[in-house]
């Protein structure tokens, strides 16, 4: 379910106006395969606890300098739309908390490393 769920997201989220025309910038298109197998270790971790995962993800999203907290909504309202069409209910609200948290984190650590002022910072609405 979490590899479907990764390959469903990526497709849309490569095709989006927003986040789309950032993930093929920076991701060549002879790397998605190995991307998504990546991430599918991100999430399984994240998620199951399976430790596949042991990359530091901080460093190649502060390495995005055009990211703002438009790119960051849309991959959450596309992430929550994905995990919502192919989980059941009590699944899609698994995935969708751990996604808003750690789109959350990764948006303030960008922001602080980038040298604004985080302390009146919320979390990001929904899209």
């Amino acid at each position: 379910m979490v590899r479907a769920v990764v390959d469903a997201f990526y497709d849309k989220a490569r095709r989006d106006d927003v986040i789309g025309p950032v993930f093929n910038r920076v991701i060549a298109p002879e790397q998605w395969p190995h991307h998504l197998d990546t991430i599918t270790d991100f999430w399984s971790s994240m998620l199951l606890g399976t430790g596949r995962y042991g990359g530091r993800p901080m460093p190649k999203h502060l390495a995005i300098p055009e990211l703002s907290d438009a790119h960051f909504l849309r991959w959450l309202s596309l992430f929550r739309q994905t995990a919502e069409e192919l989980c059941s209910p009590d699944i899609a609200v698994i995935f969708i908390e751990r996604s808003e948290r750690i789109g959350n984190s990764f948006r303030m650590n960008i922001a602080m490393r980038r040298g604004e002022d985080i302390t009146r910072m919320g979390p990001l609405g929904r899209e």
